[in-house]
């Protein structure tokens, strides 16, 4: 069972928590239909187990103080109204115990103004992060030695993400339940949180010390290759020969290495690179088709189903149902 908590903090927006909880309670519901069984444990919490108050006015109560709180494999921080400063002065005790979560190898998430306690805690220095734009000329000056990426909304640093606002935070919720449930249980959500279009997160967001998070350099070398081909032919028999590998052995690194075989890998790029075409351009299913290697339509539908739950037509239909025109 995976831990994830959010924190609770005076004046904060309410949506902060609130949007992402519902979107992992949403994915953990879906997976559970698919029988794919890890729940996961979602806590709340406050720096003394109070109820704060929010921003729009509503109270919430925590299901315990920090000091209870388990150790935790996904953190999330909220967005503070304006200046953060005064609460980061009371905020020792929550500074320690991030600068402890992080040692242990948990993945946190700041969103606007949160991003400061990652800062304050010394988590960032010398790594990449956004915030609230109406908050950068601040955080530059408290904060010289975080590499501060204005035109991004999303950062990663290895397990640290920030985001500038609401909606980036929701993109990396999706990205966070596609690594926990994989990627039809990450579109299920995506499409029924969000049908507007959005780029995925790879594209999206600015990433540091996080491309290939495993150490076999001849598999990372294999991935980038099969990116740059993965709209021809591909022979895996071929691929294990550029590396010099028997299909045998290329098979069994790949996957100790990733977590996947090499055709599950080069399937979900084809599929990722297709869900963006259908996303942003005016090719048809049968031209994305061919431009992501398939030939067989009938094979690309099938393929696109079982990772998306969906037909490539019913997903374009849905991604770009919020678009509208002035009828003239």
């Amino acid at each position: 069972m995976r831990t994830v908590t959010f924190l609770l903090i005076d004046q904060m927006l309410a949506t902060s928590t609130v949007l992402p909880l519902e979107m992992l309670r949403g994915a953990e519901s879906r997976a559970r239909l698919e029988s794919k069984s890890a729940p996961l444990r979602l806590v709340t919490a406050s720096l003394d187990g109070s109820s704060v108050n929010t921003r729009c006015g509503f109270a919430l109560k925590p299901d315990t103080a920090l000091c209870d709180a388990p150790d935790s494999d996904l953190i999330y921080i909220p967005a503070l109204w304006r200046n953060p400063r005064p609460t980061l002065k009371r905020s020792g005790q929550l500074l320690k115990w991030l600068r402890a979560q992080a040692a242990s190898g948990a993945v946190i998430n700041a969103v606007g103004t949160g991003v400061c306690f990652l800062a304050e805690a010394g988590l960032l220095n010398g790594k990449p992060a956004t915030t609230h734009w109406h908050y950068f000329e601040q955080f530059s000056s408290d904060y010289p030695e975080v590499k501060l990426k204005r035109q991004y909304f999303i950062t990663q640093a290895n397990r640290l993400f920030c985001a500038a606002s609401i909606n980036a935070l929701a993109d990396i919720t999706v990205h966070m339940i596609r690594q926990l449930y994989g990627p039809t249980v990450a579109s299920h959500v995506e499409r029924n949180f969000s049908h507007e279009i959005r780029r995925p997160f790879k594209e999206i967001a600015y990433s540091e010390g996080a491309v290939q998070l495993h150490p076999d350099e001849d598999i990372v070398q294999a991935q980038a290759w099969l990116k740059e081909h993965c709209n021809t032919e591909v022979r895996l028999s071929d691929v294990a020969k550029i590396f010099d590998m028997s299909v045998r052995s290329f098979n069994r690194r790949f996957k100790l290495a990733t977590g996947q075989t090499p055709l599950q890998y080069l399937q979900n790029v084809r599929v990722d690179m297709a869900r963006e075409l259908l996303q942003s351009s005016n090719l048809s299913v049968n031209e994305v088709a061919e431009k992501v290697g398939y030939q067989d339509m009938g094979h690309f539908t099938a393929l696109f189903k079982k990772f998306l739950a969906t037909t490539p037509s019913e997903y374009r239909t849905t991604v770009r149902a919020k678009l509208f025109r002035v009828n003239t």
